[in-house]
């Protein structure tokens, strides 16, 4: 191992701050190094907090942390923030939250800003969580921004989902229900001492969910949580890969009305987990998870876009299939050797991710799009 994954194993903070910090900016040296941790991978259980605002979050984490440490466990807490306009920093930082943690040894406190990607995650949330595992934390905690619906991308990331609410929401519970309360595994009823708790209670049961009351101010009912986020579960389902090279990861569909097709698809069922502004290709995408992959929705976000050429040349339909490779670098040089015709050098596009796209004369008709897989 390298220098800074020998002292992130040996326990070093502020090594593993500098890490985090490096996989956020996409750091060649700290992505190196979380692959050198990858034989550690697989200790954590990660735990995921979300919830609409005010339903008390980042204090529950702060008590489900406490609680975690006095079973002798330790616990990293990574706080998903808003961004600031003004640093591209986390508004909400580790010198606010959760004070008394401080000095612990135990716990490791890190927040990330989102720098405007949808879903509640920020785009290198995925990989700090593996350093942290691979650091050797027994609970790896996420607690997103609660906003709303698009918190949903959190349950494809823990392997338990907590939803947090509390009493008086009322007509609030109804207007999410499509949203975070379908990814939940546990609702944590936070503030129960409030009136309303009971009839929250009776909004939720038709779900079939573990629900647990607290009132984590004062850290009660956080055995119950404890007992809860401990229980035993499934390992987190990981695509089928083909030979160990590659697995479909999404078709890419061009659309002239974004928000039809949005409707259309979640008539049968499917959600949108990520939205965003590619502003390199001039498209706004929309993904919408299907099984094990995922169809990416493409609108054109300029006249001069490459999806708005493709609509007047061809009409909406289908624009690509991608294909998550492990390394994108090593089948892009294969494919020049082979003479295939590749129409970008690797690039970051949605989600953050490198791609490179490869011509249909190459490919056998289709527009064929190659993407870097992030799990290292």
């Amino acid at each position: 191992m390298n220098e800074l994954a020998s002292k992130i194993r040996e326990g070093d903070a502020r090594a593993l701050a500098r890490a985090a910090t490096g996989i956020e900016n996409r750091d060649p040296q700290a992505l190196e190094t979380l692959r050198e941790l990858g034989p550690f991978e697989g200790h954590a259980r990660i735990v995921g907090i979300t919830g609409p605002p005010g339903a008390g979050k980042s204090t529950l984490v702060d008590a489900l942390a406490g609680a975690l440490r006095r079973e002798g466990k330790r616990v990293a807490i990574i706080a998903v923030d808003p961004t600031s306009r003004l640093t591209g920093g986390a508004i909400l930082g580790d010198r606010i939250r959760m004070q008394k943690h401080h000095a612990d040894p135990g716990i490791f406190i890190r927040s990330m800003a989102t720098r405007g990607s949808t879903g509640g995650l920020a785009r290198a949330t995925a990989d700090v969580v593996r350093l942290m595992d691979r650091a050797g934390y027994d609970y790896v905690v996420i607690e997103t921004l609660g906003v709303g619906q698009d918190e949903v991308e959190i349950a494809g990331l823990a392997q338990i989902t907590v939803v947090v609410l509390m009493p008086g929401m009322g007509d609030d519970v109804q207007a999410i229900k499509a949203g975070i309360l379908e990814i939940a595994d546990i609702f944590v009823i936070n503030k129960s001492d409030l009136p309303g708790a009971d009839r929250l209670e009776i909004e939720l049961q038709h779900l079939h969910k573990p629900m647990i009351r607290t009132i984590a101010t004062e850290a009660a009912g956080l055995d119950d949580l404890v007992a809860q986020v401990s229980r035993p579960v499934l390992p987190l389902h990981k695509p089928h890969r083909p030979g160990g090279l590659c697995y479909l990861d999404h078709l890419g569909v061009a659309v002239k009305d974004l928000a039809a097709a949005v409707t259309f698809y979640e008539t049968l069922g499917l959600a949108v987990t990520h939205r965003e502004t590619v502003a390199t290709e001039k498209v706004r995408v929309a993904m919408l998870p299907a099984g094990d992959s995922r169809i990416e929705l493409l609108e054109p976000a300029a006249p001069d876009s490459p999806i708005a050429r493709f609509l007047e040349k061809r009409g909406p339909g289908l624009h690509h299939i991608a294909l998550k490779v492990p390394d994108l670098a090593a089948a892009v040089e294969r494919l020049r050797s082979t003479g295939a015709r590749l129409l970008n050098e690797p690039r970051p596009g949605a989600g953050g991710h490198l791609y490179v796209f490869v011509h249909p004369a190459s490919t056998g008709g289709v527009l064929l799009e190659l993407i870097q897989e992030s799990e290292t």
